[in-house]
């Protein structure tokens, strides 16, 4: 009970002073390798354990109940090999993809902000595949990202504009050294409360050298 209790306090907190932009989360560690003049960052890194939900369906209602499937993992519907409940830490960014299926392998180059897409939250770094805690539901699965250099585009608001950053990520790449691969995704930070201004949300693709 009292983990239970010491758990939420500490969300409780890290909501409240997420409302201002601050945050409190642990974040996948990266190295940035390069920069564009157009406000792009390239990122490296390295290989990443997660959690992931494919949507049931698109737009909001999908992305709901992805959301609700992996809080509801950390927070406890999970098993380790002594088959016991554990919470995980909550982590940032969280990510999610639109307009792709995890099965495609080929570029799709016109974005459907309201297809069927996934979302992933990133475990800590303390977790390994070995070390992992079990899903309890047969629709969170365990996934790991390899290392992988992206290409970044930040921005802030409400993130309702977030089609057209992932366009301008797009845009802003032909004529650099980066190339991008496969199709661009979000990166959130914040909680849909955060006031607009102080969010921080980040268009992202992955991206190689020619």
């Amino acid at each position: 009970m009292w983990q239970a209790i010491s758990y939420y306090g500490v969300l409780a907190l890290q909501s409240l002073v997420g409302v201002v932009g601050i945050r409190l989360y642990e974040e996948p560690r990266f190295d940035i390798v390069g920069s564009l003049k157009n406000g792009i960052e390239i990122r490296r890194y390295g290989p990443r354990l997660a959690a992931e939900v494919e949507t049931g369906e698109a737009g909001d209602a999908g992305r709901d109940e992805a959301f609700g499937l992996l809080f509801a993992y950390i927070a406890g519907a999970n098993r380790t090999s002594a088959l016991a409940n554990e919470r995980v830490a909550m982590t940032v960014p969280v990510e999610v993809r639109v307009g792709e299926r995890l099965a495609m392998t080929v570029p799709v180059q016109v974005i459907d902000p309201g297809a069927v897409g996934a979302m992933r939250f990133y475990l800590p770094a303390k977790f390994t595949r070995d070390t992992a805690l079990a899903p309890t539901d047969a629709r969170v699965r365990l996934v790991t990202s390899p290392t992988e250099t992206i290409a970044v585009l930040r921005y802030s608001g409400s993130g309702a504009d977030g089609t057209q950053r992932r366009r301008e990520l797009i845009a802003g790449l032909p004529g650099s050294p980066w190339q991008p691969v496969g199709e661009p995704y979000t990166l959130s930070y914040d909680a849909p409360f955060t006031l607009p201004f102080a969010r921080r949300n980040e268009a992202a693709v992955r991206v190689f050298t020619p």
